[in-house]
């Protein structure tokens, strides 16, 4: 019996009823750079280099065995014409009909990785799962959210390499809840509606992609997507929306930005130092961060960083 793989859109690894096969027979390749050779090799399994395919010589070596042969990378043009001819030719002459199988090699797009995430999550959270796991609200996680989200701003900040470890602890948190969700007795939502809703999302805030909309310049974008927020939410204020449990300079700012974009925003007075409400003169230096083009959010934790090091030198650290 003869299996040819064949590549479907890139070569990669082979699917898992093509792996069920390749265990039993010998598998052939064109060459040892071939794409498929290390998925095989790291399973135990070792293709023989066989050179470039022919016909009648994979036909002759899969009439006592069963032989696998890796489609090239070229997608082996002519073979599947020539392994038919073969065929025709053999069953012509009154010889047995050797059978023939096509298995598709499988190309990971990009995001497939993500459903390995999903369905281990759902294990985790099935019946067998883990007792943690199954016992987590909404609620009781809302803490590790929080938590994973400033663990992922300060790898943005100061700890680069561990963006990628830091980006997925934060999205087991998306994907936990959304699993959680698809537990509710009268309104269950899973994580494609989650990613459903922010595709839409998306597509409708960007006219100017997926339209026949203009917008030359990020400011351009940034301003038709507030137009477009504050119509698709019905708010009436350019304050709404903003969520009130940022940090009080952060809040600030989105405020002021909102404002700003929104031509709504009330002239400050200016603030005597000496005399000024501490909460007045914080305004003011949020207003001053705005106009020099400063997150003063960003700005502060930078300087406190700065701050925590001159006391650790202090400490003799």
């Amino acid at each position: 019996m003869l299996l040819v793989t064949s590549p479907r859109v890139a070569p990669g690894l082979l699917s898992a009823s093509a792996w069920d096969a390749v265990r039993g027979g010998r598998v052939l390749m064109s060459d040892a750079a071939h794409p498929q050779a290390a998925p095989l090799q790291a399973a135990g399994i070792e293709p023989v280099v066989a050179g470039a395919p022919s016909a009648s010589r994979l036909l002759e070596e899969a009439a006592s065995s069963l032989v696998v042969w890796l489609g090239s990378p070229d997608g082996d043009p002519g073979l599947a014409d020539a392994i038919a001819a073969e065929v025709a030719l053999r069953v012509g002459r009154g010889e047995p009909a050797p059978t023939v199988e096509v298995l598709s090699g499988s190309y990971d797009l990009p995001g497939a990785r993500l459903l390995d995430l999903v369905a281990v999550m759902d294990r985790l959270r099935s019946p067998g799962g883990c007792p943690w796991d199954r016992e987590q609200t909404h609620h009781s996680l809302a803490t590790y959210l929080l938590e994973e989200a400033y663990e992922t701003l300060e790898a943005i900040e100061s700890d680069p390499a561990h963006l990628r470890e830091e980006l997925g602890d934060l999205l087991l948190q998306v994907v936990f809840h959304a699993r959680i969700a698809e537990e509710h007795d009268t309104d269950p939502w899973s994580i494609d509606d989650v990613a459903a809703g922010i595709v839409e999302k998306l597509v409708a805030r960007h006219p100017h992609v997926f339209g026949d909309a203009q917008a030359s310049t990020a400011a351009h974008v940034e301003a038709r997507w507030d137009e477009l927020k504050r119509a698709e939410k019905q708010r009436m204020s350019a304050t709404e929306g903003i969520p009130a449990a940022l940090p009080a300079l952060a809040y600030a700012a989105k405020l002021m930005d909102r404002a700003a974009r929104a031509h709504v925003a009330p002239p400050l007075e200016p603030v005597d130092r000496a005399a000024a409400p501490i909460g007045d003169l914080l305004l003011a230096v949020v207003a001053r961060a705005r106009a020099e083009g400063i997150d003063p959010e960003q700005a502060l934790r930078d300087a406190a960083r700065r701050y925590a090091h001159a006391v650790r030198e202090r400490e003799g650290r």
